[in-house]
């Protein structure tokens, strides 16, 4: 089953309200509406891929405090 642009915009507004305590992000749906599905993906994509990385950031900079 395919995304909706909508959903897909949605979806983007959830990866990006993912952190507490941050001001939510509200994308206006008309302000994305001239991109193709593609480029939402594309979108999603790279939100993953930057948090997945901060991620790995965190994990390194946890471990320097781990009792040896």
């Amino acid at each position: 089953m395919e995304s909706t642009k909508e959903q897909l915009i949605l979806d983007i507004e959830n990866l990006l309200n993912r952190y507490d305590g941050l001001k939510p992000t509200h994308i206006d749906p008309a302000l994305l509406q001239f991109m193709d599905r593609q480029t939402l993906l594309s979108i999603i994509d790279t939100i993953l891929r930057q948090q997945e990385k901060t991620n790995e950031s965190n994990i390194e900079w946890l471990e320097q405090f781990k009792k040896q």
